[in-house]
């Protein structure tokens, strides 16, 4: 008698571990770091597809949970900061770009140059690596604006200039619809060659 009760203790500490942890991991997923996984070329050379990188959650302010509301905001995207959001046109979908224009900026592209309120900023992390330059009459991928950020809003590109759908094409991110900042690669994979980039693991995002 003795022996089963023991047994049944022990199943209990069992489960009731099991359950504590699965609630903290919750936890940690809706409040303070997610995993994502790269799956398009649209930062290269920062990011490559494959990367698997954290994202800080709760850096921009915590949220009440299954809404995007703010309930405790903390401080809010720089330029330059790489950041996960809700896809605008279709908000299953999660994408990430860098921050380029904060709210009021004006941003506009003249020959590929990026120019936030008249000034031309550095632009060492992005690269072209199509010599085509398309006028804005048939695509803004080269030459774009001048448009003013709203407010609460950001205007966000790829790394990989000539490759990235942005807001070039489909507008601003919302503040509430970001969802943090990538800080760093934990794991990295070449699925076309087959092979751990070991290089890269660990890995701060800049």
């Amino acid at each position: 008698m003795e022996q089963g009760k023991t047994k049944k203790h022990v199943i209990r500490e069992y489960a009731e571990s099991i359950v504590i942890a699965v609630v903290m991991a919750l936890i940690i997923k809706a409040f303070v770091i997610q995993a994502f996984k790269i799956p398009s070329g649209s930062m290269i050379p920062t990011l490559k597809i494959g990367d698997h990188i954290l994202v800080n959650k709760f850096i921009y302010g915590t949220k009440l949970p299954f809404t995007d509301r703010i309930i405790i905001p903390l401080k809010r995207p720089n330029r330059g900061d790489i950041i996960v959001f809700k896809f605008p046109d279709d908000e299953k979908k999660d994408f990430i770009k860098r921050v380029i224009g904060l709210p009021g900026d004006m941003v506009e592209i003249k020959g590929k140059k990026v120019s936030i309120n008249g000034t031309p900023i550095d632009d060492s992390y992005a690269v072209h690596s199509d010599p085509m330059l398309y006028p804005s009459g048939i695509q803004p991928r080269d030459n774009f604006g001048p448009l003013t950020v709203p407010q609460d809003s950001y205007f966000v590109m790829g790394d990989n200039r000539d490759f990235s759908l942005d807001s070039r094409y489909w507008g601003f991110v919302k503040l509430n619809k970001i969802k943090g900042k990538a800080f760093i690669i934990y794991w990295s994979w070449n699925g076309e060659e087959r092979w751990v980039r070991w290089e890269r693991i660990g890995m701060l995002i800049r």
